[in-house]
């Protein structure tokens, strides 16, 4: 199956994972909608909806920039219409928007904790919502969220707990939607990396240059989200996916290109449950 054509509505997706997710896609010839808020170049975070947008059409697809800001119900259902207007419909629902603060109780300020609930759990709520009419007329509609396994074990809490919180409802948006949205042939999945993705957040949030070194880059997972979404929206969903596990199911034994340093030496993300298969291609790639 082909994302030739494809409408895939993104939130966030002016740099990093998003942007690598939709380029990918638009190799296909995807139709591109990105959804954020990056008008204006950021002085640590590289890329605009605007630049996002050139990279895309330079892969092959088309694409349309759209101001949004995902806390903002009517900012939400304006950028669907337009992309609705602009292309015809909605295909794809990445949920890939994400704010991330690693601090414990006592250092989290409310306005932080708030931030991260509205655009994480709410924001992905509101956009899969509205972005529901137009999914129910398409033909093998997806939608993926950036979301973790629901693993409740206190490590993934503890010192970060308003972060996992925020994280696991996008998680728990996967958990229901899917079984509620399976009548109307909506797959709707997760995906989330076994470890670090060299991205700017990942620098800034994580410990700079070395950090980058210790991570994989962004294709693994826009091979994977690739997989994910052509698939049969009616066959597959409700799956917590990690992202070389995807890739090693669909006949992918080689995962060296993803990283410049073996697999033993590269840093475990957050959230992967300590019972994720690891098979023996994987660990010695």
């Amino acid at each position: 199956m082909s994302l030739k054509d494809k409408v895939i509505f993104i939130s966030g997706g002016s740099r990093g994972i998003g942007l690598a997710m939709v380029k990918k896609a638009a190799e296909d010839g995807a139709k591109v909608a990105i959804a954020a808020k990056t008008a204006e170049p950021h002085p640590k975070l590289p890329g605009t909806i605007y630049t996002a947008a050139d990279e895309i059409v330079e892969a092959g697809g088309e694409a349309l920039p759209v101001i949004c800001d995902i806390r903002n119900e009517d900012n939400v259902r304006d950028a669907i219409n337009q992309t609705v207007d602009h292309f015809g419909g909605i295909d794809i629902c990445i949920n890939n928007a994400s704010a991330i603060q690693l601090t414990n109780v006592t250092d989290t300020e409310m306005k932080r904790y708030d931030l991260m609930h509205q655009i994480n759990g709410r924001g992905t709520y509101m956009v899969s919502k509205y972005c529901l009419p137009h999914l129910k007329k398409a033909s093998n509609p997806h939608i993926l969220n950036l979301a973790p396994p629901l693993d409740m074990h206190s490590k993934w809490f503890s010192g970060t707990v308003a972060y996992t919180m925020a994280k696991y409802t996008m998680s728990m948006c996967v958990l229901g939607m899917a079984e509620e949205f399976k009548e109307f042939g909506i797959a709707v999945n997760a995906l989330w990396p076994r470890t670090a993705i060299a991205t700017a957040a990942v620098q800034n949030h994580l410990g700079g240059d070395e950090i980058m070194k210790l991570s994989r880059n962004v294709d693994i997972m826009a091979d994977s989200a690739y997989e994910i979404l052509t698939k049969s929206s009616k066959e597959f969903t409700g799956n917590f996916c990690i992202d070389d596990m995807v890739l090693y199911e669909a006949g992918v034994k080689d995962f060296s290109k993803y990283a410049s340093a073996p697999f033993g030496e590269l840093m475990p993300d957050f959230f992967v449950p300590d019972d994720t298969p690891l098979p023996e291609e994987i660990k010695n790639s």
